[in-house]
């Protein structure tokens, strides 16, 4: 018996309360139907799928990550913390599957960003099985997560244990590349933080609620090597780059920017903590900067921004946040107080969103018939006031960009040209070897 299937086998003795964490409680408290948070994850495979192995595999995975099963507990007024209660057991099908169509895959990335999955039920995740047409006899999994409940790694880490189930395959994640630690001082040259930041010019929103989605496929941009930036440097450079662009062509004045960058210090292995485990910072651009010209050094200087900030050792939503979920009156008091805030704060809140998951850590190989993944897609909720998100992970020597808007900003024809502002803008940032 493998390790896996032991802790499949192990009982949950007694139901287990968990008190919201912070990043949980104010999402909790801000939740809108007209824009769910919700997190898009498509993963494309060669093959087609068994629905029986994969419901078994899919499901003795969410038994090995007993984290992910629960739901949120009925809480009194008086009640001082919302807390999440382990079942056991899912309550729920979590697995569907799609009729087969030329608008199946188009309908499910609606439904991913339309219908988030109840925070009431276990688990709070969806995953949705769509079959390929005629012209792509691949399969692409759909796996839809409640942002309120977990993040996009988390989730990829459980969908990783399923194909290891699936395909009988290891699954034991890529290591990262090693970097030593370190607590690097702020950049001198960093733009200050107390001006409000730009915000992305509205382009022709519809009348439809919700969210808008675009996914692209793009070569990894160059850079030579043993250079003093990432991949992550470039596309946060390229996404800073495409706002202002964007901004210009629409008449904007220019402002100074602000970026916000989730980080994920987690391990990737069967042990990663379950949940919302990224933290977040911003990373300042002044209107000086994004001009287009000298863009060898900004990327420079972007990299020295980033690797400080990542240092820091900063609570995840900042010290605020810690502060306004602290348990000393009603949880329900503290949600009225936060949604005041954060209306409040509409001004300084960050211009856009750069989530780059990096190189998918796992090979996702569902094993023969099924194969191994050849693109990986995330999405990031896009509610206003930053109003879009822009979201990449690479697989296959590929960059994955998902960029996702808010309807209420900015339309599909939108979306093409800031995809196409995007490509333009990482390609400029290469250097030649």
């Amino acid at each position: 018996m493998t390790a896996l299937e032991h802790r499949a086998e192990d009982p949950v003795r007694r139901p287990v309360r968990i008190p919201f964490p912070v990043v949980d409680e104010v999402a909790r408290h801000c939740l809108q139907e007209a824009e769910p948070e919700t997190v898009h994850i498509e993963v494309h495979l060669p093959g087609a799928l068994d629905p029986s192995r994969l419901r078994e595999a899919f499901t003795r995975a969410l038994h090995l990550h007993p984290r992910i099963l629960m739901r949120e507990a009925p809480v009194p007024w008086y009640g001082r913390r919302y807390t999440w209660e382990l079942t056991g057991n899912p309550e729920i099908e979590a697995i569907t599957f799609a009729p087969s169509g030329p608008d199946a895959l188009r309908e499910a990335r609606a439904r991913a960003l339309a219908q988030a999955p109840p925070l009431t039920l276990s688990p709070p995740i969806r995953l949705e099985v769509v079959p390929g047409t005629g012209e792509d006899d691949g399969t692409v999994l759909v796996l839809t997560v409640n942002h309120t409940a977990l993040d996009g790694p988390a989730c990829l880490r459980i969908l990783a244990t399923a194909a290891e189930l699936y395909g009988g395959r290891d699954h034991s994640p890529t290591a990262p590349p090693v970097r030593p630690p370190e607590t690097l001082p702020r950049p001198p040259d960093t733009p200050s933080t107390w001006a409000p930041p730009a915000r992305v010019a509205p382009g022709s929103p519809g009348a439809a609620p919700g969210n808008g989605l675009l996914v692209t496929e793009l070569p990894l941009p160059r850079r030579p090597k043993g250079a003093p930036y990432t991949v992550n440097d470039q596309l946060m450079v390229a996404t800073a780059l495409t706002v202002a662009r964007w901004n210009r062509e629409h008449g904007a004045r220019p402002r100074p920017m602000r970026i916000t960058m989730p980080v994920d210090d987690r391990p990737r292995d069967a042990g990663m903590p379950i949940g919302n485990g990224t933290r977040l910072v911003e990373v300042p651009f002044s209107p000086g900067e994004l001009t287009g010209a000298g863009l060898p050094a900004l990327v420079r200087r972007t990299a020295r921004r980033t690797r400080a900030l990542k240092s820091l050792p900063r609570p995840q939503l900042g010290h605020g946040a810690a502060l306004l979920t602290a348990p000393v009156v009603p949880v329900a008091w503290r949600g009225a107080v936060t949604r005041a805030l954060r209306r409040a704060a509409t001004p300084w809140t960050s211009t856009t969103l750069l989530s780059n998951i990096g190189r998918v850590p796992y090979p996702m190989d569902f094993g023969e018939g099924a194969g191994r993944a050849h693109a990986v897609w995330f999405s990031a909720p896009a509610r206003m006031p930053r109003g879009l998100t822009f979201t990449t992970a690479s697989t296959a020597g590929r960059l994955h960009l998902a960029l996702r808007w808010s309807r209420a900003l900015l339309g599909e024809d939108d979306g093409a040209r800031l995809r196409d502002l995007f490509e333009h803008c990482l390609h400029a940032t290469e250097e030649a070897p």
